[in-house]
């Protein structure tokens, strides 16, 4: 394949063509009578048209046909992934699951689709308000069917993410958000597994970065858009239209390719980015800083910072502090925490949290270091240290209070059941006679 090429830039107004077709992008207007190429303008909102310019996200796209062209959809059940959060009792415990189980190409061709299962999640799509948490298991590409609106984050086994906008190849420890409403098709090499988080009714945006300055955390500069690409390919069989509405999954059927624009322009796009370009900051004199210091992007609620949902990063960088436990500290937190971890060890859970497996501490559950973090770092000389090298954890971080699927507790058989055990060898330190000065 050809190397990609992308644009640079985070909700910028972007405007591209296929090479192929000079001049596609019409002249002046949006919706001439007649298009170049005669092709068709459609218009894809992800916001309300009358929402604020800066909060404003669409893009026009010159197809060769339009998106409307297909069969009645039909519903189809899929086991594993779920609209609703009452299936199973809520569970308050600390959990963990070991690394979600990939099936084997000699079992059978398992794509995007056929491997994507709900962990847990909030809220409800049809008011458009919370999440959901999945994870995706596969060994096969998506041969002549496509689904809709997804953030990515590949663990195991790069993807080529076709969309109407472009294509993207997206390897582990990139992120890539297909925005609500988009089309996309996955492609892999081989035995693949990673996680996806479906945020219901609003968009990413870069944090704001208070005393912080004009710089740092994730830069805009270093996100990627794809340009134009089409194919104008029918074929006898039809494209299967797989679509995710209100939680369950149609299918419809259409004999063009759904990546048939030749052109668009707009600020509503599917991006990609590397999370080696985040510009981490931290203390450099006392202190654990909160994790929010780490947040690459952030869905925003209706209350100021509070979010639905938060992506947070854990990358390499130096520890400095002085007089402090460094790494993250005992804490009940009114925010649910779901982790996974792309490479490497975690700081504070060296054993037990591995690659493409994940945690989730709930509202309030207490969380911490384990007791090895805990004791080999109470005693650790604090001397400048590198934290992190060769790993990358993550966190979904939520306002929502989130329900584990029956899929999650029971059917994926991967739960840690002694997860609770990291914990039990904490012994009391607690000296009456302590002096001040003393250690």
């Amino acid at each position: 394949m050809a190397e990609l090429k992308y644009m640079t830039g985070f909700g910028n107004e972007f405007a591209t063509e296929d090479p192929r077709c000079q001049g596609a992008l019409p002249d002046g207007q949006n919706n001439p009578q007649v298009c170049p190429y005669g092709l068709y303008a459609e218009q894809l909102s992800g916001s309300a048209f009358t929402c604020p310019r800066p909060a404003n996200k669409r893009s026009w796209l010159y197809r060769i046909r339009p998106s409307v062209c297909h069969k009645p959809f039909t519903a189809v059940h899929h086991e594993g992934l779920v609209d609703r959060w009452d299936e199973v009792e809520p569970d308050p415990n600390q959990l963990r699951w070991l690394p979600f189980a990939i099936p084997k190409a000699a079992e059978g061709k398992v794509d995007f689709v056929m491997g994507l299962h709900t962990i847990c999640g909030a809220g409800d799509t049809r008011a458009r308000s919370g999440i959901a948490i999945h994870v995706y298991t596969c060994n096969s590409s998506m041969i002549d069917r496509w689904v809709l609106s997804l953030y990515f984050m590949p663990q195991q086994g790069k993807i080529l993410i076709t969309t109407e906008f472009g294509k993207m190849m997206v390897e582990p420890n990139e992120i890539c958000v297909v925005q609500q409403g988009m089309r996309f098709s996955v492609d892999v090499f081989g035995e693949t597994r990673g996680y996806v988080l479906e945020v219901f009714g609003v968009h990413f945006e870069l944090p704001d970065l208070g005393p912080i300055g004009a710089n740092g955390l994730a830069n805009p500069r270093d996100f990627l858009v794809p340009v134009a690409w089409y194919e104008d390919r029918e074929v006898p069989g039809g494209y299967t239209v797989v679509n995710k509405f209100q939680g369950k999954l149609f299918l419809s059927q259409q004999h063009f390719s759904p990546f048939d624009v030749v052109a668009w322009h707009g600020n509503y796009t599917p991006y990609k980015y590397n999370l080696d370009n985040f510009m981490a900051v931290n203390t450099v004199t006392f202190d654990h800083a909160d994790p929010s210091i780490f947040t690459v992007l952030t869905a925003k609620s209706t209350r100021p910072g509070v979010a639905v949902a938060d992506f947070v990063i854990f990358p390499p960088r130096w520890g400095v502090a002085d007089h402090t436990f460094r790494p993250p500290y005992y804490h009940r937190n009114c925010m649910s925490e779901f982790m996974g971890l792309i490479k490497g060890h975690y700081e504070a859970k060296e054993e037990g949290f591995l690659p493409g497996g994940a945690s989730l501490h709930s509202i309030m559950t207490p969380h911490g270091p384990d007791v090895d973090c805990f004791e080999k770092n109470s005693t650790a000389m604090l001397k400048p240290e590198r934290v992190a090298e060769e790993t990358m954890a993550f966190m979904f971080e939520s306002s929502l209070s989130m329900v584990v699927t029956r899929w999650g507790l029971q059917t994926c058989q991967r739960l840690d059941k002694n997860y609770y055990k990291c914990w039990e060898g904490l012994q009391s330190h607690f000296n009456p006679n302590w002096k001040p000065g003393s250690k």
